[in-house]
């Protein structure tokens, strides 16, 4: 699913710069709906995932004939904020190194 999205969006869509990537594809159990989260470089996310909620319709029938599923599944894009978290966890960890810890108790 994810890798079909990804080629109608890179194929059908153009971006003026920007790099935007499909990094997940989550669908509920009974298939009815599914978030697609993107990741955007270099542009600005929010007009993206606009512009793709916009064509979700168009998206979900080219997706459909390639995709085989019981359900197609409703697509709601989102923009995907988990490479900013990870440097943001980074960054945090490595303040937390800088700080003085307590000196280690010599055992007897």
């Amino acid at each position: 699913m994810r890798r079909e999205i990804s080629a109608v969006i890179q194929r059908d869509f153009e971006w003026k710069g920007s790099l935007v990537t499909v990094t997940d594809v989550v669908v509920t159990q009974d298939l009815k709906e599914g978030k697609v989260f993107i990741s955007v470089l270099a542009g600005n996310a929010k007009e993206v995932v606009g512009r793709l909620n916009k064509k979700h319709g168009e998206i979900q029938k080219t997706v459909s004939k390639r995709v085989v599923l019981k359900n197609t599944p409703v697509l709601n894009f989102r923009v995907d904020t988990s490479a900013a978290r990870g440097v943001e966890v980074v960054n945090l960890l490595d303040e937390v190194e800088k700080l003085p810890t307590a000196p280690l108790e010599e055992e007897e």
